[in-house]
């Protein structure tokens, strides 16, 4: 080809430094690519050439044909030489590579299969190895790709999961500024009812001491106006004063009260500062409600609404979307208690009301949460549902109970050590039933309800503030 004769730099534009794409041909005989002309005198804003500088005489130069198919011819030759140059060969024997060794698992050449080194080796043709191991490939790579369609399902649960993270947190941080807020106005009330107490004594003590002050005042000057006129009679001729001895001998003998200090008449610092934290915290009691147990809002499932304090839980037909972790209920309509027990003796009253489907009860930390939980051990409940009570200690049958009323609040007890969980009624303290077990883990609270809009509602305990004496 006529290319040839004339090596990469020769078609090379002197802008670029690649081969030229679109030519043209300036009137001082440099040629340039089209594109790296144009940009280059928009940004010099004149039509001078990037070679020698001068100015072009035309503003649309030509395009330089000859070049244009020299360096097309160019391209073509040196793709052409690269696809030739692409075939592999024998790095021993600089033959191509045919076969492919079984037992070394490598290509070769002809010359490598008549050598020492793969006597008595099988082989096989390059196509059909390539075809038999790529089957072979396909057949591994398949767990790779299963696997990797795992990973792109938790990766995608990781996702949620921190969208989830970002939206308990701005929730739970509201919840938190709410119930400060709360407090924040108990406390300002709290201060403003003392200060206005405090207030009310000294406008109280300080009118009596106003009163007492002006009738002080006024019996001052009644006894200066007493002395005063004696002393004027003291101080008359002798027969006048004795002429008026009598009237102002009387005058001396005025009454006069006494002037005993007043008991009391300070503020009483003590009543508004004693113990002031002490009786600020006792009264709070008005507005604290403490539950012996509080819901984990990460086992809920999707179907289950918790309450703002997470006290109570009601179903939904809406199913909520929430991550599927594997705290998380999938089956049954579940959700457990925030702390687990593993010793001692503990109580929770649960207010069940108009609820028609109900189980109440306790589950082990180990047991099943994704399928169906009821068919597993490891759930201790006593339960409602189509007007009857019934116990069970899954996975056996349902044992039904003899109650002959409505029960409205559950009382659940459970002593971990002695392997005891009792159910009582809560208003009469009417023993139902008791599971008896010899616990060997954790167990969390549980509350089941399905298909019913009336929640359940783990009831508060009185909150006692008191103080004991140290000996």
């Amino acid at each position: 080809m006529a290319s040839k004769s004339f090596s990469e730099e020769d078609l090379s534009c002197p802008v670029c430094c690649e081969i030229f794409k679109d030519p043209l041909l300036l009137s001082c005989s440099h040629s340039i690519c089209k594109v790296c002309l144009q940009k280059f005198w928009e940004s010099k804003e004149s039509r001078e050439c990037p070679v020698c500088r001068r100015r072009s005489s035309k503003e649309d130069p030509p395009v330089n044909l000859a070049l244009k198919n020299l360096c097309e011819s160019f391209s073509v030759e040196r793709s052409q030489r690269s696809s030739a140059g692409s075939e592999v060969l024998c790095s021993q024997h600089g033959e191509k590579l045919k076969l492919f060794c079984l037992e070394d698992q490598q290509p070769v050449c002809l010359v490598c299969r008549d050598s020492k080194s793969h006597k008595n080796h099988n082989f096989s043709p390059i196509n059909e190895a390539a075809l038999d191991l790529k089957e072979e490939m396909k057949i591994k790579l398949k767990p790779l790709q299963e696997q990797l369609v795992i990973f792109k399902d938790v990766k995608l649960e990781y996702d949620q999961s921190a969208e989830e993270i970002k939206i308990q947190t701005q929730h739970t941080e509201r919840r938190i500024k709410e119930e400060f807020e709360k407090l924040h106005q108990f406390l300002h009330n709290e201060e403003a009812a003392r200060i206005a107490a405090l207030r009310e004594e000294e406008e109280l003590k300080s009118q009596m001491m106003k009163e007492k002050m002006e009738k002080m005042s006024s019996e001052i000057s009644s006894l200066s106006d007493t002395i005063r006129a004696v002393e004027e009679e003291m101080g008359a001729e002798d027969v006048s004063f004795l002429q008026n001895y009598k009237t102002t001998i009387t005058r001396t003998q005025c009454r006069l009260e006494n002037t005993e200090r007043l008991s009391g008449s300070l503020i009483h610092v003590e009543k508004h500062l004693e113990n002031l934290k002490f009786t600020v915290w006792q009264k709070m009691q008005e507005i604290i409600h403490y539950s012996p147990v509080t819901l984990n809002p990460i086992t809920a499932h999707p179907n289950l609404i918790l309450s703002e304090d997470l006290t109570s839980v009601r179903f939904s037909d809406e199913r909520q979307k929430l991550p599927d972790n594997p705290e998380r209920f999938h089956y049954w309509p579940v959700v457990l208690g925030s702390e687990g027990f593993n010793s001692g003796t503990h109580c929770w009253d649960v207010d069940v009301g108009e609820n028609t489907n109900w189980r109440l009860g306790v589950m082990a930390e180990s047991a099943e949460r994704k399928w169906d939980v009821l068919s597993r051990s490891g759930i201790w409940y006593m339960g409602y549902y189509e007007g009857k009570y019934y116990a069970c200690s899954t996975p056996k049958p349902e044992t039904l109970l003899s109650v002959n009323m409505k029960l409205q609040k559950i009382r659940v007890t459970l002593d971990w050590d002695r392997g005891k969980l009792s159910f009582s009624d809560a208003v009469n303290n009417t023993h139902l039933h008791t599971h008896t077990h010899t616990f060997t883990e954790r167990v969390f609270p549980y509350f089941d309800t399905v298909y019913n809009l009336h929640p359940l509602r783990i009831l508060p305990v009185k909150v006692c503030a008191s103080a004991e004496e140290q000996s």
